[in-house]
């Protein structure tokens, strides 16, 4: 059975859409977006949840033209994802196939849709999913995170994270080196990696403690100074920040 996803900037289109989708003894689900942006956020959100959880998407049936992020633009951004939905094109435009299929499309069907035609996509991408081996089961490694970057997926070592930084439903994971930008909201990482010496010292920013260099007081302001970086510290967090430092300071 699959679980879909449908993206239309057009609020008939997507009812339309949605209603043959949801008709099809093949779909267990179907949900709606009206455009690129909404639907990044929930494949990110699935992706969190795993292939079993409650928001998982196995298919997203993908209009072309809307503004701001097109559909092509979309499917591109999917193909550096892990995990990516298969990518099913619905448009009133013919001339975008080539690209469409370049992007590995699982079909391209053109509108008006027609029910027979839209089974038809839905068949094709219920067999790829039958035909596709099963994802293997990792035990996540609790001292390394895995980035990607230009296709290609790193671990970065916990320990080596000075701090973190939020960016909408992202964060940016700060090292000596180098920032890696993970699809994880920073209220995620602040539980896992509490245990592991990371505090928050803001809305925006966790510190891990062990790269803490300095605490600095002035006017009333409080800030921290990580490696070459100084980062405010909200009144909310100070007193909880210094008892920590103090502690591993003495303990």
């Amino acid at each position: 059975m699959l679980r879909v996803l449908a993206v239309d900037d057009e609020n008939p289109s997507l009812e339309e859409l949605l209603y043959l989708l949801r008709a099809d003894p093949r779909v267990s689900s179907a949900e709606g977006a009206s455009d690129a942006t909404e639907a990044l956020r929930r494949i990110n959100r699935a992706l969190e949840s795993g292939p079993d959880g409650p928001e998982a998407i196995d298919v997203v049936f993908l209009d072309i033209h809307m503004p701001g992020l097109d559909g092509l633009d979309m499917a591109r951004l999917l193909t550096g994802f892990a995990r990516p939905p298969l990518v099913v094109f619905v448009t009133a435009h013919e001339g975008f196939a080539v690209q469409a299929f370049d992007l590995k499309a699982v079909d391209y069907v053109l509108k008006p849709v027609r029910r027979e035609r839209l089974a038809e996509a839905v068949r094709r991408a219920a067999e790829l999913l039958d035909a596709a081996p099963p994802i293997p089961v990792h035990e996540p490694d609790p001292d390394h995170i895995p980035v990607e970057l230009g296709g290609v997926t790193r671990f970065v070592a916990v320990d080596d994270i000075t701090h973190v930084e939020a960016q909408g439903d992202y964060a940016r994971l700060h090292t000596a080196q180098a920032s890696h930008l993970v699809r994880i909201p920073l209220s995620t990482l602040e539980e896992r990696w509490r245990a592991r010496g990371f505090v928050r010292i803001h809305r925006r920013h966790l510190v891990a403690l062990r790269h803490v260099g300095e605490l600095r007081l002035d006017a009333g302001t409080v800030s921290v100074l990580v490696g070459e970086v100084e980062l405010q510290v909200s009144r909310r967090h100070a007193r909880e920040l210094r008892d920590l430092l103090m502690r591993r300071t003495t303990g």
